[in-house]
Protein backbone atom coordinates (compact mmCIF):
# COMPACT_ATOMS: atom_id res chain seq x y z
CA UNK A 1 0.00 0.00 0.00
CA UNK A 2 1.26 3.78 -0.45
CA UNK A 3 1.92 6.15 2.28
CA UNK A 4 -1.73 6.56 3.76
CA UNK A 5 -3.56 10.30 4.18
CA UNK A 6 -2.69 12.06 7.53
CA UNK A 7 -4.19 10.73 10.62
CA UNK A 8 -5.45 7.23 9.02
CA UNK A 9 -4.66 3.91 10.80
CA UNK A 10 -1.30 2.97 9.21
CA UNK A 11 0.57 0.34 11.64
CA UNK A 12 -0.24 -1.81 14.87
CA UNK A 13 2.64 -3.43 17.14
CA UNK A 14 2.57 -5.00 20.27
CA UNK A 15 5.15 -5.23 23.33
CA UNK A 16 5.31 -9.20 25.03
CA UNK A 17 7.36 -10.84 27.64
CA UNK A 18 6.81 -14.13 26.27
CA UNK A 19 7.06 -13.30 22.28
CA UNK A 20 7.38 -16.98 21.69
CA UNK A 21 4.09 -17.04 23.37
CA UNK A 22 2.57 -14.64 21.64
CA UNK A 23 3.55 -15.62 17.44
CA UNK A 24 1.89 -19.16 18.62
CA UNK A 25 -1.07 -17.71 19.45
CA UNK A 26 -1.67 -15.25 16.89
CA UNK A 27 -0.21 -17.46 14.80
CA UNK A 28 -3.21 -19.48 15.69
CA UNK A 29 -5.72 -17.49 15.71
CA UNK A 30 -5.19 -14.98 12.77
CA UNK A 31 -3.16 -17.19 10.50
CA UNK A 32 0.13 -14.64 10.77
CA UNK A 33 3.38 -15.82 10.06
CA UNK A 34 6.71 -13.90 11.44
CA UNK A 35 9.62 -12.58 9.71
CA UNK A 36 13.30 -12.80 11.07
CA UNK A 37 14.13 -10.31 13.72
CA UNK A 38 17.90 -8.55 14.70
CA UNK A 39 18.92 -7.18 18.06
CA UNK A 40 19.77 -4.07 15.65
CA UNK A 41 15.89 -2.98 15.89
CA UNK A 42 15.59 -4.60 19.73
CA UNK A 43 14.26 -7.60 18.13
CA UNK A 44 10.99 -6.12 16.50
CA UNK A 45 9.33 -8.76 14.77
CA UNK A 46 6.86 -8.16 11.38
CA UNK A 47 3.87 -10.32 11.14
CA UNK A 48 2.78 -11.54 7.77
CA UNK A 49 -1.00 -12.27 6.28
CA UNK A 50 -0.76 -13.68 3.34
CA UNK A 51 2.94 -12.82 2.74
CA UNK A 52 1.92 -9.35 3.67
CA UNK A 53 3.13 -6.81 6.42
CA UNK A 54 0.19 -6.18 9.17
CA UNK A 55 1.47 -5.87 12.41
CA UNK A 56 4.24 -6.13 14.67
CA UNK A 57 5.49 -7.74 17.98
CA UNK A 58 8.31 -6.95 20.25
CA UNK A 59 9.83 -7.98 23.51
CA UNK A 60 9.15 -4.96 26.01
CA UNK A 61 11.59 -2.31 26.93
CA UNK A 62 13.18 -2.29 30.60
CA UNK A 63 10.54 -2.08 33.16
CA UNK A 64 7.44 -2.76 30.81
CA UNK A 65 7.62 -6.43 31.39
CA UNK A 66 4.29 -7.72 31.71
CA UNK A 67 2.50 -5.05 29.77
CA UNK A 68 1.29 -6.20 26.92
CA UNK A 69 -0.92 -3.56 24.62
CA UNK A 70 -1.58 -2.84 21.15
CA UNK A 71 -0.53 0.62 19.61
CA UNK A 72 -2.23 1.65 16.93
CA UNK A 73 -0.14 4.49 14.57
CA UNK A 74 -1.30 7.27 12.99
CA UNK A 75 0.39 8.29 9.59
CA UNK A 76 1.89 11.90 9.44
CA UNK A 77 4.13 13.67 7.07
CA UNK A 78 5.67 15.26 9.98
CA UNK A 79 6.06 13.55 13.05
CA UNK A 80 7.23 16.33 15.05
CA UNK A 81 4.56 18.57 13.93
CA UNK A 82 1.52 16.23 14.84
CA UNK A 83 4.13 16.05 18.25
CA UNK A 84 3.59 19.73 18.58
CA UNK A 85 -0.34 19.80 17.53
CA UNK A 86 -0.33 16.63 20.49
CA UNK A 87 0.94 19.06 23.16
CA UNK A 88 -0.96 22.15 22.23
CA UNK A 89 -4.11 20.00 22.10
CA UNK A 90 -3.32 18.93 25.67
CA UNK A 91 -2.15 15.52 25.24
CA UNK A 92 1.41 14.05 26.07
CA UNK A 93 4.61 13.24 24.63
CA UNK A 94 5.61 9.80 25.68
CA UNK A 95 8.32 9.55 22.98
CA UNK A 96 9.95 12.40 20.66
CA UNK A 97 9.96 11.89 17.62
CA UNK A 98 12.83 9.21 16.42
CA UNK A 99 14.17 8.01 13.55
CA UNK A 100 14.29 4.30 13.15
CA UNK A 101 17.23 4.36 10.63
CA UNK A 102 15.33 4.77 7.28
CA UNK A 103 12.18 3.16 7.76
CA UNK A 104 10.77 6.03 8.94
CA UNK A 105 10.13 8.23 12.34
CA UNK A 106 7.89 7.15 14.82
CA UNK A 107 6.64 9.40 17.98
CA UNK A 108 4.10 7.74 20.79
CA UNK A 109 1.67 9.68 22.63
CA UNK A 110 -1.34 9.73 25.08
CA UNK A 111 -4.54 11.37 24.32
CA UNK A 112 -6.18 14.00 27.36
CA UNK A 113 -8.43 11.02 28.79
CA UNK A 114 -5.17 8.23 28.53
CA UNK A 115 -5.30 6.38 24.90
CA UNK A 116 -1.84 5.69 24.05
CA UNK A 117 -1.16 6.15 19.84
CA UNK A 118 1.20 6.04 17.88
CA UNK A 119 2.56 8.69 15.24
CA UNK A 120 4.52 7.46 11.78
CA UNK A 121 5.94 9.19 9.52
CA UNK A 122 6.84 6.57 6.49
CA UNK A 123 10.58 5.68 5.33
CA UNK A 124 10.63 2.93 3.48
CA UNK A 125 8.51 1.23 5.60
CA UNK A 126 4.85 2.48 4.52
CA UNK A 127 3.01 0.92 6.91
CA UNK A 128 0.43 -1.76 6.40
CA UNK A 129 0.61 -3.70 3.26
CA UNK A 130 -2.75 -4.88 2.93
CA UNK A 131 -5.94 -4.53 5.48
CA UNK A 132 -9.35 -5.97 5.53
CA UNK A 133 -7.91 -9.55 4.61
CA UNK A 134 -7.92 -12.08 7.10
CA UNK A 135 -4.93 -11.56 9.24
CA UNK A 136 -4.99 -7.52 8.80
CA UNK A 137 -6.20 -4.93 10.62
CA UNK A 138 -9.77 -3.50 9.54
CA UNK A 139 -10.89 -0.92 11.98
CA UNK A 140 -10.43 0.86 15.05
CA UNK A 141 -12.28 2.33 17.99
CA UNK A 142 -11.29 4.99 21.00
CA UNK A 143 -12.75 3.51 23.96
CA UNK A 144 -13.11 7.25 26.98
CA UNK A 145 -14.45 8.07 29.58
CA UNK A 146 -14.36 11.52 28.46
CA UNK A 147 -15.53 11.75 24.80
CA UNK A 148 -15.44 15.58 24.61
CA UNK A 149 -12.12 15.93 25.31
CA UNK A 150 -11.05 13.21 23.53
CA UNK A 151 -13.20 14.31 20.36
CA UNK A 152 -11.70 18.02 20.40
CA UNK A 153 -8.05 16.40 20.80
CA UNK A 154 -8.73 14.01 17.74
CA UNK A 155 -9.73 17.08 15.43
CA UNK A 156 -7.04 19.54 16.77
CA UNK A 157 -3.92 16.94 16.01
CA UNK A 158 -5.80 15.50 12.48
CA UNK A 159 -7.27 16.44 9.93
CA UNK A 160 -10.73 15.04 11.17
CA UNK A 161 -14.29 15.36 9.88
CA UNK A 162 -16.44 14.26 13.04
CA UNK A 163 -20.04 12.58 12.53
CA UNK A 164 -22.35 10.90 15.12
CA UNK A 165 -24.11 8.05 14.85
CA UNK A 166 -27.88 8.52 14.91
CA UNK A 167 -28.78 6.70 17.89
CA UNK A 168 -29.28 8.33 21.12
CA UNK A 169 -28.98 4.94 23.13
CA UNK A 170 -25.23 5.09 21.90
CA UNK A 171 -22.29 7.67 22.45
CA UNK A 172 -20.54 6.98 19.15
CA UNK A 173 -18.56 9.26 16.72
CA UNK A 174 -16.98 8.28 13.52
CA UNK A 175 -13.80 10.34 12.64
CA UNK A 176 -13.42 10.62 8.53
CA UNK A 177 -10.43 11.85 6.46
CA UNK A 178 -11.27 12.94 3.10
CA UNK A 179 -14.64 10.78 2.25
CA UNK A 180 -13.25 7.55 4.08
CA UNK A 181 -14.38 6.72 7.44
CA UNK A 182 -10.95 5.76 9.14
CA UNK A 183 -11.52 5.72 12.95
CA UNK A 184 -14.58 5.01 15.81
CA UNK A 185 -15.18 6.66 18.99
CA UNK A 186 -17.19 5.23 21.63
CA UNK A 187 -18.04 6.32 25.38
CA UNK A 188 -16.88 3.86 27.74
CA UNK A 189 -19.77 2.92 30.19
CA UNK A 190 -20.22 1.73 34.02
CA UNK A 191 -20.08 -2.17 32.50
CA UNK A 192 -16.45 -1.00 32.35
CA UNK A 193 -14.64 -2.13 35.55
CA UNK A 194 -13.34 1.71 36.68
CA UNK A 195 -9.55 0.50 36.89
CA UNK A 196 -9.93 -0.04 32.95
CA UNK A 197 -8.52 3.15 31.21
CA UNK A 198 -9.21 4.42 27.86
CA UNK A 199 -7.42 2.38 25.01
CA UNK A 200 -7.64 2.14 21.44
CA UNK A 201 -9.25 -1.07 20.40
CA UNK A 202 -7.87 -2.82 17.04
CA UNK A 203 -10.02 -5.43 15.19
CA UNK A 204 -8.19 -7.63 12.78
CA UNK A 205 -10.24 -9.61 9.96
CA UNK A 206 -10.95 -13.17 10.28
CA UNK A 207 -12.65 -15.41 8.05
CA UNK A 208 -14.34 -16.91 10.60
CA UNK A 209 -15.15 -15.11 13.50
CA UNK A 210 -16.39 -18.41 15.94
CA UNK A 211 -13.47 -20.23 14.98
CA UNK A 212 -11.04 -17.40 15.79
CA UNK A 213 -12.63 -17.10 19.44
CA UNK A 214 -12.66 -21.19 19.69
CA UNK A 215 -8.97 -21.21 19.08
CA UNK A 216 -7.90 -18.10 20.92
CA UNK A 217 -10.09 -19.74 24.27
CA UNK A 218 -8.04 -22.87 23.60
CA UNK A 219 -4.55 -20.94 23.48
CA UNK A 220 -5.26 -18.98 26.78
CA UNK A 221 -6.83 -15.99 25.72
CA UNK A 222 -10.12 -14.54 27.35
CA UNK A 223 -13.63 -13.51 25.60
CA UNK A 224 -14.37 -9.76 26.69
CA UNK A 225 -17.49 -10.08 24.32
CA UNK A 226 -19.22 -11.30 21.78
CA UNK A 227 -19.20 -13.67 19.49
CA UNK A 228 -21.71 -11.39 17.84
CA UNK A 229 -23.50 -10.26 14.75
CA UNK A 230 -23.64 -6.65 13.24
CA UNK A 231 -24.28 -4.48 10.01
CA UNK A 232 -20.37 -4.07 9.68
CA UNK A 233 -19.83 -8.07 10.40
CA UNK A 234 -19.42 -10.57 13.41
CA UNK A 235 -17.06 -9.69 15.82
CA UNK A 236 -15.72 -10.59 19.39
CA UNK A 237 -13.91 -8.71 21.70
CA UNK A 238 -10.70 -10.21 23.21
CA UNK A 239 -7.75 -10.42 25.37
CA UNK A 240 -4.47 -12.34 24.59
CA UNK A 241 -2.74 -14.98 27.26
CA UNK A 242 -0.44 -11.56 27.78
CA UNK A 243 -3.58 -9.10 28.63
CA UNK A 244 -3.26 -7.59 25.37
CA UNK A 245 -6.86 -6.88 23.89
CA UNK A 246 -7.73 -6.98 20.79
CA UNK A 247 -11.17 -7.57 18.73
CA UNK A 248 -11.63 -9.97 15.37
CA UNK A 249 -14.18 -9.37 12.98
CA UNK A 250 -15.76 -11.23 9.84
CA UNK A 251 -16.67 -8.63 7.58
CA UNK A 252 -18.39 -11.23 5.47
CA UNK A 253 -20.64 -12.16 8.23
CA UNK A 254 -22.83 -9.19 8.93
CA UNK A 255 -27.05 -8.55 10.31
CA UNK A 256 -29.05 -6.40 9.83
CA UNK A 257 -28.91 -2.46 8.46
CA UNK A 258 -26.25 0.12 9.07
CA UNK A 259 -27.18 2.92 11.37
CA UNK A 260 -27.29 6.04 9.84
CA UNK A 261 -24.32 8.90 10.13
CA UNK A 262 -25.01 12.42 11.10
CA UNK A 263 -22.70 15.13 10.53
CA UNK A 264 -21.61 17.24 7.03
Amino acid sequence: MAVQPEGTPCWADAMFTDLEGAKKFYGEVLGWTFGASTSEYGNYTQAYADGRAVAAVVPPMPGQEGQSQWCLYFASPDAAATAERVRRAGGDVLMEPMPIADFGTMCLAREPSGAVFGVWQAGTHEGFEETAVPGAYCWAEVFTREPERTDAFLTAVFPYRARDLADDAVDFRVFDVGEETVLGRMRMTDDFPPEVPSYINVYFAVADCDAAVAAAVRLGGVVRFGPMSSPFGRFAALSDPQGADFSVIDVMTTEGEPPRIEGP
